[in-house]
């Protein structure tokens, strides 16, 4: 059995001359006419159609406005199938928005999802196909997001642009729009208002004056070229960098997770050694730990481009994997410790992290995936952390019977070294101190002393 049928047109950005043809003969077929709103250039096409803009004087909230506006639709839709149905036809209505049925129109969505009517949608020039000719740029190429300016501060978080901000119709939205923002954009934005229309004006402002400056109207919107630092972009440009480079070059072409073990090793200790370097009060060093991370992120990506070839995993799964494991344990501290987290004891806090993992890898045990690979100090670093959450635990008591006040180390045997060294690292890990840090700044500065010590060997032959 047929529905009643609700064709949607768009009457264009601007005045009647954008309107499609399309439009205009459907305009002069279907009788029963709705326009969402009288305030637009170009409903004058539709002079004996009903409108729907006291419905934004009377209703509290702009949802009940858009629901309103579809069970109006969806009423009247039903009225006319039910005088068709009794001379075999399909009884239908025309429902009229500004711009295009498919950009930023909520009541089109809605009517979509209806089941009690079928919804024909028949394209239309928006607002953006004048928005992008104005301001010279391809949305495609840049990314560029679109967002509700009665919904911006849900919609723009977590954006990081460019974007385009519609439905800035009022003052109360701009101003919304401006204190939503905790880290505004330096630089200025563009109003674009009327386009298309002879009062059309495009213009810049400071973000601060966004709703002083701008006297905004239901034809106004906000090009932001920049809403913060392009993260997504640079990630994308880069894949897209080594994806060429893995095609093009032989070397790229032919590595694999095996071979480039060793690099991904080099490439992090070079990191150590620019943290070494980097002073965060003044800055100093910051280049060049910017620049080894760069390469660090390089073998990630390297690696992901592998794996995404063979068809196992991508860069964005790494990505999402590590924000859902960090989410995940977080929210395990949070449910351990609620409103205490901010101020509880940082042991405690490390020790629920090693639960939630534990329970999150499925470990048997507290001691299971610890890496085999790792240098040995850190590796038993691990162990003595790890220990800490078993519960029944307690810190073996020089086990070995050495005494470091009595130790006689030239008699020291393989045995005793190892067992010595564990105790050093337990010591450590009472104390909170890195043995593997502490062991190779003792070595720079034997460096440093061995230095110094050939200097003078070479002034005085």
């Amino acid at each position: 059995m047929s529905l009643p049928r609700v064709h949607v047109i768009g009457l264009g950005p601007a005045g009647p001359d954008l309107v499609t043809a399309g439009a205009m003969q459907l305009i002069a077929t279907i009788p029963r006419q709705f326009l969402r709103t009288e305030r637009h250039p170009a409903a004058q096409v539709m002079p004996h159609a009903q409108w729907f803009d006291r419905l934004y004087e009377s209703a509290s909230s702009m949802p009940q406005v858009y629901q309103s506006i579809c069970e109006a639709l969806v009423s009247a839709a039903c009225e006319e199938h039910d005088v068709a149905v009794q001379i075999g036809a399909v009884g239908e209505v025309l429902y009229a928005v500004p711009g295009s049925p498919v950009v930023a129109e909520h009541t089109v969505e809605l009517l979509l999802s209806d089941p009690r009517v079928e919804v024909v949608i028949h394209p239309a020039l928006s607002f953006l196909d004048l928005t992008w000719a104005r301001l010279g740029v391809d949305p495609v190429e840049l990314g560029v997001r679109l967002i509700d300016g009665h919904r911006f501060a849900v919609e723009a978080a977590g954006q990081r642009g460019p974007l385009l901000v519609g439905q800035c119709d009022n003052s109360f939205t701009l101003s919304d729009i401006k204190l939503s923002l905790d880290d505004p954009p330096s630089s200025p934005v563009v109003v674009l208002q009327r386009l298309g229309l002879p009062d059309e004006k495009i213009f810049s402002v400071d973000w601060s004056d966004l709703d002083r400056e701008v006297i905004p109207d239901h034809l106004t919107s906000i090009w932001i070229p920049e809403f913060a630092a392009p993260v997504a972009a640079e990630f994308v440009k880069l894949q897209e960098l080594l994806t060429r480079l893995r095609a093009e070059d032989p070397w790229k072409a032919e590595q694999t997770h095996d071979s480039l073990k060793r690099y991904l090793l080099e490439e992090t200790y070079e990191v150590f050694e620019a943290i070494d370097s980097y002073d965060p009060e003044s800055g100093a060093g910051a280049t060049e730990l910017c620049s080894e991370l760069g390469d660090l992120l390089y073998q990630v990506v390297f690696h992901s481009a592998i794996a995404s070839e063979a068809g196992w995993f991508t860069l964005a799964d790494v990505a999402g994997a590590i924000h859902d494991k960090l989410l995940a344990r977080h929210q395990a501290l949070e449910q351990a410790l609620g409103a205490q987290l901010g101020s509880a004891d940082v042991a405690q806090v490390v020790a629920l992290w090693e639960s939630s993992k534990v329970h999150e890898q499925s470990r048997s045990s507290a001691l299971d995936q610890i890496p085999v690979g790792l240098p040995a100090l850190a590796r038993a670093l691990k162990v003595a952390k790890r220990a800490t959450g078993i519960e029944g635990y307690v810190a073996p008591v020089d086990s070995a019977g050495l005494d470091f006040a009595e130790l006689d180390f030239s008699e020291l045997d393989f045995s005793e070294l190892g067992t010595a060294l564990l105790k050093l690292v337990d010591l450590a890990q009472e104390r909170g101190f890195d043995p593997e840090e502490a062991l190779r700044q003792a070595t720079d500065l034997r460096i440093e002393q061995l230095r110094t010590v050939e200097r003078a060997g070479s002034e005085n032959p």
